[in-house]
């Protein structure tokens, strides 16, 4: 009876034991306790504030999302593309800011602009980009392009912007 119960145990552990190691590591992300698989951030910068003088805004378009998503479309890849060979090229660091339009709460839209940037970043590093040379930052619904209450202008709104540290 000791046998077949030491085997039953040692059954039900081996058992569990591929299903432990399938598993997949959760990395925290979000301030609003979302968690997402991807690359780990790296540590801040304190001389990069995307709102710093030494912050270059203008030289890539932004990527644009649909309502409510963090997936960066088909349409958008250009972008990444251009911002990936500028970057591999030019060694520099960027900082991916996330922007949403009005609709939603301020903690909501804080959080999906984070997850914009990250969804951004994700794209970078897959272009091999080095994880260590990109920083991100959410503005939610703050820093509209357009502050009408539209279609148009929240489809202007709903983007994730690069700044390209000096």
């Amino acid at each position: 009876m000791k046998n077949i119960f030491s085997l039953f145990i040692l059954l039900i552990i081996l058992s569990s034991l591929p299903a432990c190691a399938n598993k997949k590591k959760q990395q925290y992300a979000g301030i609003d306790g979302d968690y997402i698989s991807g690359t780990p951030l790296s540590e801040r910068s304190s001389s990069a504030n995307f709102l710093g003088a030494n912050i270059n805004r203008t030289e890539f378009t932004p990527i644009s999302f649909a309502f409510d998503s963090t997936a960066v479309a088909v349409n958008e890849q250009d972008k990444i593309n251009r911002v990936a060979e500028s970057l591999r090229s030019s060694g520099q660091t960027v900082i991916i800011a996330g922007f949403t339009d009005d609709r939603g709460t301020e903690e909501y839209n804080r959080s999906l602009g984070e997850r914009r940037a990250l969804a951004v970043r994700q794209a970078l590093i897959a272009k091999g980009i080095a994880a260590r040379k990109i920083q991100t930052v959410s503005f939610g619904k703050e820093m509209p392009l357009d502050t009408a209450s539209n279609e148009t202008a929240w489809a202007k709104n709903r983007r994730a912007e690069f700044g390209i540290v000096q």
